[in-house]
């Protein structure tokens, strides 16, 4: 079972890409998957627990706006300390770095700047020469973009290769400033742009399966080529339910507000 958190599971359209990719991968594998929609602002309220404890894995997809972000905040501290197989999707990566700057380095004002543009630890802000740009779509980063991959890595073990091209969309980055202690605390960035400036994968060093991508992999998944991050996370969540033997694909529906 893989949870889905998100802010807009009442049109599960907009999730289209993943739901795609992840059965391309299921049928790869030759295992089940079935999709839990989670709405993340029901888990700031105390709902839908039982279904992120029953999930062996955990989805944050990207996503724009303030509503729903601490309960994908709190989806992604359970994934952590769980150890929980947890795939974060652009958004869905930088709450990955919020979480564990809150809970393991004790900064509990950590925040992105989309969120708290007077947080005092912006772990995650604009680019410094993109915060004069008046017009929202000129500091967006959007299309194809090159990534270097960290050797005895998850994310290169993944794609056995040396350097990838992934799609973007979004307009903040995670801040430079944090990264050795971000690596103190544990994380490793796996994948970064050719000139050494922008983190584009970060992962957890002791977790099972704890990664994140500032791009959008779920766009470059086809039925008969599944994405590899797909791949390899399903194949972590296998393990965590201990399935064996290849069954039926299926989907299914599950606590829609």
């Amino acid at each position: 079972r893989v949870a889905l958190v998100g802010k807009y599971i009442e049109l599960q359209d907009a999730y289209m890409s993943i739901r795609e990719a992840l059965l391309h991968s299921a049928l790869s594998l030759g295992i089940e998957v079935i999709i839990d929609w989670v709405h993340s602002a029901e888990l700031e309220k105390g709902r839908g627990w039982d279904v992120i404890s029953a999930a062996d894995g955990i989805i944050v997809p990207g996503g724009f706006g303030e509503r729903g972000i601490e309960g994908k905040i709190q989806a992604a501290r359970y994934a952590r300390e769980n150890k929980i197989p947890y795939l974060g999707l652009c958004l869905g990566m930088q709450l990955m770095v919020v979480e564990l700057t809150r809970h393991v380095l004790g900064d509990e004002e950590a925040n992105s700047t989309e969120f708290d543009r007077g947080t005092p630890h912006p772990v995650i802000d604009l680019m410094p020469d993109q915060r004069d740009i008046a017009d929202m779509g000129g500091t967006m980063r959007l299309g194809l973009y090159p990534c270097v991959l960290q050797p005895r890595t998850i994310a290169k073990r993944a794609y056995q290769v040396q350097e990838i091209e992934e799609r973007h969309r979004h307009r903040f980055e995670f801040n430079n400033a944090y990264r050795e202690l971000l690596q103190s605390a544990g994380m490793r960035f796996s994948g970064i742009s050719p000139d050494g400036r922008l983190i584009e994968i970060a992962e957890l060093a002791d977790h099972p399966f704890m990664l994140g991508t500032q791009f959008h992999p779920e766009f470059l998944s086809r039925p008969n080529r599944p994405h590899p991050l797909f791949m390899a996370f399903l194949e972590a969540a296998r393990e965590q339910a201990g399935v064996s033997q290849p069954i039926e694909v299926e989907t299914s529906t599950v606590n829609s507000p």
